[in-house]
C-alpha cells in the first residue's frame, strides 16, 4: 500500500497532473511487481521559496517521497527512482539536478486502508 508523494514547483494543469499520477501508479506497479489498485499518489505544487536542493540549477524542482513496504532490493528501488526522475525531466522539463527521490521503508503492517492492513513484502 505505497504512498507516493510528489512535491514540485511546477504548475501543472489538471490533465498534466492526471497524466503524472497515472505514470507513477503504472511505473510503480510494473517495477515493483505489484497491483496498481493499492498505490496512492499525492501531488503538492509549492512556490519556489518552499523547496530547495543544494545542487539545483534554474528551473522547476520535483521530489518524490516514496513510502513503501521494506524489503525490496536496492536495484528495484533504483530502477523505479531513475524512471520517475527521467519522466520528470522529459514530461515536466525539470533539469536533471533538480529531481530527487527518497524511499522510506515501513513494515507492511504500518500501511493501512479501511479494508485492509498490509503484510510484509516478499519476493515471489
Amino acid at each position: 500500500m505505497p504512498l507516493l508523494q510528489i512535491s514540485t514547483t511546477c504548475s501543472l494543469t489538471p490533465p498534466a497532473r492526471e497524466s503524472f499520477t497515472t505514470f507513477l501508479i503504472d511505473a510503480y506497479a510494473a517495477t515493483m511487481e505489484t497491483s496498481p489498485d493499492h498505490v496512492a499518489v499525492s501531488i503538492a505544487e509549492l512556490p519556489p521559496s518552499a523547496m530547495a536542493i543544494g545542487r539545483s540549477v534554474d528551473g522547476p524542482l520535483v521530489f518524490l517521497d516514496a513510502e513503501i513496504r521494506g524489503g525490496r532490493p536496492f536495484e528495484t528501488k533504483r530502477a523505479f527512482a531513475v524512471e520517475v526522475m527521467e519522466h520528470a525531466v522529459s514530461a515536466l522539463d525539470v533539469p536533471r539536478p533538480n529531481a530527487k527521490v527518497v524511499f522510506t521503508e515501513h513494515p507492511g503492517e504500518h500501511m493501512m486502508g479501511l479494508d485492509r492492513v498490509g503484510d510484509s513484502w516478499r519476493a515471489e
